[in-house]
């Protein structure tokens, strides 16, 4: 196995605190990954990423690969160096993407076949190709190349495509090779517990650095989704990672967090907060309502952000109603620091065993 060793240092019931060394630095978990698509957390520069309590950012493959080409990033000294961001990066593998084009696109078993939404060029992404590409990133930890089953799927459907997420997890294992990077296989299997099984009981043969559970908040009823979830998280092994891609709300968080997840990412709080929908300590805040036009206290009394510490209410609703780029900042700033002092919290609370009392807590808060 490559990589350095992931290390649970407290529990509470299934919820683990714990530390993952990376080659670029050690990250609490559990951690909250913002979305850096093209190599930038949008509205957010390096500095105000550190600043919020960003550990660790994810990178997207599909889109990197096509602007600038990861042969590109390669050659500026990888995205670490092109994007200014020093700390550990997760780059997805491309196969969220590739799901969010079907209909556009020809699934074999060699891969995906699609035209490029940049140029029109045809594009073939197999789990070869998908490791290599992030390689050329420099990626700390990569992501192995997956179909994400759609919902609605029959279990025939969802079994089919989880048999080839699971072979081509296989094939990118073997193209992974010696690299320094760590390697997490994704579980697939659609809204069937009996495939989530065998999907796990798949990647475990073939042994990976951390395990993530992929297939989740495509469509799917919010109950479904934390059945599923529940139920996978259960399964991955307990000594290293677990990571779930691309969920979700602060509940779905909290939720998460209680089942043993480790690690996580979601463009929610980034592009909620373009659209002004804030999260805070007392439930969810729209700053653009009338109401908000002559408040004068922050977005959150609770927050230590430099948004609520320096600005108004009135203020970034005066900009966000003007579409001024600084509102958008700030309400950036705002929600991850939100995501990431819950992230805080959690930590906190698992290690001193009151991780129910505070779930509790909170979740009455944000309701």
């Amino acid at each position: 196995m490559t990589g350095a060793a992931f290390a649970v240092t407290a529990t509470d019931g299934a919820a683990r605190r714990g530390r993952l060394a990376t080659r670029r630095g050690v990250v609490q978990t559990p951690v909250f990954m913002p979305c850096g698509t093209y190599g930038t957390v949008k509205g957010m520069t390096p500095a105000a990423l550190a600043d919020v309590g960003t550990r660790m950012l994810l990178g997207n493959t599909f889109h990197l690969m096509q602007r600038p080409g990861d042969e590109a990033v390669r050659e500026l000294g990888g995205l670490h160096r092109l994007m200014g961001w020093p700390g550990p990066i997760l780059t997805d593998s491309g196969g969220f993407q590739a799901f969010s084009l079907r209909g556009l696109c020809k699934v074999t078993e060699n891969g995906v076949t699609f035209r490029s939404p940049v140029n029109g060029d045809v594009v073939e992404l197999t789990p070869e190709r998908a490791i290599a590409a992030q390689r050329n990133l420099g990626a700390d930890v990569v992501m192995s190349f997956d179909e994400c089953t759609p919902y609605p799927a029959t279990e025939a459907q969802a079994e089919q495509s989880m048999r080839r997420s699971m072979a081509w997890a296989r094939r990118g294992r073997e193209c992974h090779g010696d690299s320094s990077a760590q390697l997490f296989g994704i579980a697939q299997g659609g809204m069937h517990p009996r495939l989530r099984t065998q999907s796990v009981e798949a990647l475990r043969r073939i042994g990976f650095d951390g395990y993530a559970i992929g297939g989740l908040s495509v469509g799917e009823p919010k109950a479904e989704m934390r059945a599923i979830l529940a139920h996978t998280a259960g399964l991955l092994p307990a000594d290293k990672p677990r990571y779930l891609m691309g969920v979700g709300t602060p509940a779905d968080l909290v939720f998460a967090v209680n089942h043993g997840i480790d690690m996580f990412d979601c463009v929610l709080p980034t592009r909620n907060a373009r659209n002004g929908h804030l999260f805070t300590s007392t439930g969810v805040l729209r700053i653009r309502n009338a109401k908000h036009r002559a408040d004068p206290r922050p977005l959150d009394e609770q927050c230590d952000c430099y948004a609520c510490a320096t600005f108004s209410r009135a203020y970034i609703h005066h900009l966000a109603r003007c579409g001024e780029m600084l509102g958008g900042i700030l309400m950036t700033i705002h929600n991850l620091r939100f995501y990431h002092a819950l992230m805080e919290q959690l930590r906190a609370a698992i290690e001193v065993g009151k991780l129910a009392t505070f779930s509790r807590t909170v979740l009455e808060r944000l309701d």
